[in-house]
């Protein structure tokens, strides 16, 4: 099991290392699972404190994981700000590039160590630094915002970047600062579209989707509340619009972490990533997660196995490395801006909920080519 040595062994003295760990996790990972997982989490836990190491865990990741090794657990660009903060001389990303790519941005005298190169994300897949440079070339003059789930040299090419939180604020912010009318928002579609249903900024969108959110629709979220009608159902505003229109809540990652366990719901439904039910549970103890949820390919590519590998051998390969000219030119647009970074909370509740602008005017810009 370990890499360039014996195998790990559940020893007592591994039991008794990560007992916390199962108390979190017993719900949702087998003794038989536990027994494999926790002789790689003690020594994971030992190299990390023998290299001066920390790993970074999205909320995305399997719950051994999230739990067991992860210093710094959390959104995209939560971890990327933590990566900036913390005194370690290593940076291990278990999340997908992008998220290494940032964190190598924002610390560019780390090394940031992604434990599988193949952990991809079908929206930072979806374009392209020449495909913003064509959109700015179709629309001069109009701010460029780009969503944190894309690649440096995409930032790059950006005045400001958001997360799925603070998005509106963001837009509006740039709009302002440009004395524009428009934004460029890239490249989720689906985010663009929801918000552009709370501003009065017009909004030039790119086709890009998210792989998990896109596959859920208005049909899965009316079946869930004939199945559960008690349940409170939260998403993430990378779904598509229809499916806002009809649920409790939705918000970013740690937003929906945030509602469940500050409100600890009987029953709740997360529409997102699979695991984040997982994660959340050992803090709402007395909330039943119900299903559906999609799982992430490339968010389960990170495993404890490739995760000692790359500490064991900080392996060059398993290095992400924005090259110093992209890291430049994308830290200024992935920089805490006191006006633009502020965290705007859930992008609607419906208690509560902003009004809707019918005079939003959502442009999409469907391809480059076109």
């Amino acid at each position: 099991m370990a890499v360039g040595s014996a195998a790990l062994e559940f020893t007592p003295d591994v039991e008794a290392l990560t007992a916390p760990v199962w108390e979190k996790v017993r719900t949702r990972v087998t003794p038989i699972e536990w027994r494999l997982h926790a002789p790689l989490i003690a020594e994971i836990n030992r190299l990390k404190r023998e290299k001066k190491a920390v790993i970074l865990a999205h909320n995305y990741m399997t719950p051994e994981i999230f739990h067991g090794v992860g210093d710094f657990v959390g959104d995209s660009l939560g971890l990327a700000r933590e990566a900036a903060k913390t005194p370690a001389r290593i940076i291990v990303q278990a999340g997908v590039q992008f998220m290494a790519e940032t964190s190598k941005v924002l610390c560019p005298d780390k090394t940031v160590l992604i434990p599988d190169l193949r952990a991809g994300c079908s929206l930072a897949a979806s374009i392209t630094a020449a495909d913003v440079r064509l959109i700015k070339e179709r629309y001069p003059g109009v701010p460029v915002v780009t969503y944190v789930n894309t690649t440096a040299e995409v930032k790059a090419e950006a005045d400001l970047c958001c997360t799925s939180a603070n998005a509106v604020q963001v837009v509006e912010v740039a709009a302002r600062t440009a004395g524009s009318d428009r934004v460029i928002l890239l490249p989720d579609e689906f985010l663009a579209r929801n918000v552009a249903r709370q501003t009065s900024v017009r909004i030039v969108a790119w086709a890009g989707r998210c792989e998990v959110h896109e596959r859920f629709d208005a049909d899965d979220i009316r079946q869930v509340r004939e199945a559960w009608p008690n349940a409170e159902i939260l998403a993430h505003p990378e779904c598509p619009t229809e499916v806002l229109e009809l649920v409790d809540f939705a918000g970013s990652t740690s937003a929906m972490s945030d509602y469940v366990v500050k409100r600890q719901p009987r029953q709740v439904v997360l529409i997102t990533e699979c695991s984040m039910a997982d994660n959340i549970a050992a803090e709402a103890p007395a909330t039943e997660f119900l299903r559906p949820c999609n799982l992430c390919p490339h968010m389960k590519r990170i495993t404890l196995e490739n995760i000692h590998e790359a500490l064991v051998r900080e392996r060059l390969r398993g290095r992400s490395r924005a090259g110093d000219h992209r890291a430049r030119a994308a830290r200024g647009p992935t920089d805490d801006r006191p006006a633009a970074s502020r965290a705007a909370g859930p992008l609607r509740s419906r208690q509560g909920a902003p009004p809707r602008r019918r005079g939003a005017d959502l442009i999409r810009f469907a391809a480059a080519a076109a």
